[in-house]
């Protein structure tokens, strides 16, 4: 299908196995969203000048198509399903992202891969005091809501925001109106596929044998009972173990070749029994259905990184490092949209054993990808401005152990390290989770506060928000339904609200209440001054000779923008005070009485030339160096002596003039 929105195009592709690959248990759907610098009229920057690898940003757009299509495929297809879409054309008011969410559901809709759509999404934003669908780039300059919401006619099937504290009950308006117009486009696209969609071929259905189950359930039933009934997930997979084993050892001949099928089993009695537990009010660690997990915060935890805090939620813990640097530490960026740069970077790492699993690190996946760039978001609204804090900053998550919800524990630790850092963020940011129980009616449903890895599982949501006391600054949901109601989503804003403001209520404003002060005292000191934008030249110099010159004598880094602003960054804030010093004298304009320290870099007849900045001399008349006739300026003056010298204006050929003998004496 090819989708024209405005002069952006998007070709999705769509195809599907014929059957299922050998030992696949679970659905093998794969989404990718391709980016192409044609699209944009760019060639790209990397050494082979092709594409590469997907950017962070086409992966995040993979994830926001795969999440509302994966739950309206059939839940008992192995066939591996395969989504591409190819950027052809990028017009920057109208969004490529939305344009591939149409196209997929178009494709999928009209193809014979049985899928229960269609489904269509939309960008919802807030400019000026009103909500406005899919806003241009005009808008999104001065836009305060980056909403994307997904929906079939019936129900919302995926929520992503990024917000400047959005208020919840604006945050559901915004939701709901999103809503409405997609309710047109899924008429839309049932009308194409009305008119050519193809019929849904017949394919091989792993639905597990309900005889075996009843033979399980009725072996081990009461067993995997006890052996869930536990908080701590360590104990309950050891008291699982033997029990999948026994179930083994008794229906393994029974299953033939296809033993997988009994993982399968033991999975759906495991599913059957948590829901059962969590219908009825109990949950496996015997909280409350809106009661936090055990909770805990630190920060300062290590020495001489910049800041650094760990959040602790039940068997969750994520510690986050922030890093301050140069503002020319931010990343560059090399993609289809008008972004080039970003000066705050959240990465999110997983490691194996935080889930107590053993294989080798291979970098971040798209998982860790999504998680880092929802804390990201979570954090961006309250960060100062660039002109507030002159810095690049970087939060790296570790995550040292997972049962449930890391991202969330990561927006809570990034936001402590970053006050430990120094970094003045306008308001503290939390992050909690909500799941969701459905039963057989939409009015019959249990939602979740602070799910733990076992009712995300087995549960059909994880609902993630992230906010200040004054309002939301992002979302993230995730469904395994067909979708959600509008009473579904206002409980879950509701729930994650009361969540957030007692996690910084009572845990976090107890480990730190306010950012430091100060920066850190191993960060890098920066100090920001203006000059004219027509003295930048000055500064940097022939080939960069000047600005090279100032960096080499005083080891500091040096930022200059196309508007004369400077940055000059260091560790040591008397070296930062000298190369500011001799960037002021560089751009200044020389008037008589000036008093400058400079160097005696050269010595004539007729005098000495003092250097007092870098590029910088005037010259001293022999006349002008002491009170008393001298014959030879040897006799006063020594190469690399330093000098104060009062500026006397310029000489005849332009030079600047310099006296010695006349620097006031209370100067010297």
């Amino acid at each position: 299908c090819w989708v024209r929105y405005g002069e952006t195009v998007v070709m999705a592709n769509v195809t599907a196995s014929a059957k299922p690959r050998e030992g696949v248990d679970f659905f093998p759907l794969s989404v990718d969203f391709e980016e192409k610098m044609y699209a944009v009229g760019r060639i790209p920057g990397s050494f082979t000048k092709r594409e590469g690898k997907a950017s962070d940003k086409a992966i995040l757009a993979s994830r926001c198509v795969d999440r509302p299509i994966r739950p309206l495929f059939p839940k008992d297809m192995r066939n591996d399903v395969s989504v591409v879409m190819t950027v052809l054309s990028v017009d920057p008011d109208n969004s490529p992202e939305i344009t591939g969410m149409i196209a997929t559901s178009i494709a999928l809709s009209i193809s014979d891969i049985p899928w229960n759509g269609p489904v269509a999404s939309i960008n919802v934003g807030y400019v000026d005091g009103e909500l406005v669908l899919n806003p241009t780039l005009e808008q999104r300059a001065k836009n305060r809501l980056n909403l994307t919401v997904a929906g079939s006619a019936e129900k919302i099937v995926m929520i992503e925001a990024g917000a400047d504290q959005i208020p919840d009950d604006l945050m559901l308006k915004a939701i709901m109106t999103g809503h409405e117009e997609i309710k047109k486009m899924v008429a839309f696209i049932n009308d194409i596929k009305a008119q050519i969609g193809k019929p849904k071929f017949e394919f091989e259905s792993m639905e597990v044998d309900h005889d075996l189950f009843d033979a399980v359930e009725a072996m081990v039933g009461e067993q995997v009972k006890v052996a869930l009934d536990t908080d701590d997930k360590n104990v309950r997979d050891a008291r699982l173990q033997p029990i999948i084993d026994a179930v083994h050892e008794k229906f393994d001949e029974q299953c033939e070749d296809n033993t997988a099928v009994l993982d399968e089993v033991m999975y759906k009695l495991q599913k059957k029994i948590v829901r059962n537990w969590l219908y009825e009010g109990k949950r496996v660690d015997g909280r409350g259905i809106d009661e936090i997990r055990p909770l805990a915060a630190e920060v300062g935890v290590l020495p001489r990184v910049h800041g650094s805090g760990i959040f602790t939620r039940g068997q969750t813990q994520v510690m986050t490092i922030a890093t301050l640097g140069p503002v020319s530490d931010a990343q560059k960026l090399d993609g289809i949209d008008e972004e080039t740069s970003k000066r705050y970077m959240h990465h999110y790492n997983f490691p194996s054993y935080s889930v107590g699993e053993t294989r080798p690190s291979r970098g971040p996946g798209r998982r860790e990808i999504g998680h880092g760039a929802l804390a990201e978001r979570a954090l961006l609204p309250v960060l100062p401005s660039v002109e507030e804090f002159p810095y690049a900053i970087r939060a790296v998550s570790e995550t040292f152990e997972s049962n449930g919800s890391t991202s969330m524990a990561s927006t809570c630790a990034s936001c402590m390290s970053l006050m430990a850092a120094g970094v003045p963020i306008k308001k503290m940011v939390a992050g909690i989770s909500c799941g969701l129980v459905t039963g057989e009616t939409d009015d019959d449903y249990l939602v979740l506060t602070d799910i733990q890895g076992l009712e995300d599982f087995f549960g059909d949501m994880d609902f993630k928000v992230t906010g200040t006391h004054d309002g939301i600054t992002a979302i993230q949901m995730d469904i395994k339904i067909h979708g959600l109601t509008r009473p579904i989503v206002e409980e879950a804003i509701a729930r994650t609200r009361e969540a957030r403001v007692y996690i910084m209520d009572e845990v976090m404003s107890k480990a730190i209440a306010e950012p430091r002060k100060e920066v850190n005292q191993w960060a890098p000191k920066i100090e920001q001054i203006t000059i004219d934008p027509n003295k930048i030249g000055d500064v940097v110099g022939q080939k960069g000779k000047t600005i090279n010159e100032i960096i080499a004598r005083t080891g500091v880094k040096i930022d200059i923008t196309d508007d004369g602003a400077v940055s000059v960054c260091g560790t040591d804030k008397e070296a930062i005070a000298k190369a500011i010093d001799m960037i002021k004298i560089i751009t200044t304009d020389f008037k008589e009485g000036q008093i400058f320290t400079g160097t005696v870099v050269s010595i004539k007849e007729f005098g000495a030339f003092i250097e007092f900045a870098p590029g910088k001399e005037g010259m001293v008349h022999i006349s002008k160096i002491a009170k008393e006739r001298i014959e030879h300026v040897e006799d006063v003056l020594t190469l690399g002596d330093v000098v104060k010298v009062v500026c006397l204006g310029k000489d005849k050929m332009g030079r600047i003039s310099f006296s010695i003998k006349d620097v006031p004496a209370d100067q010297k």
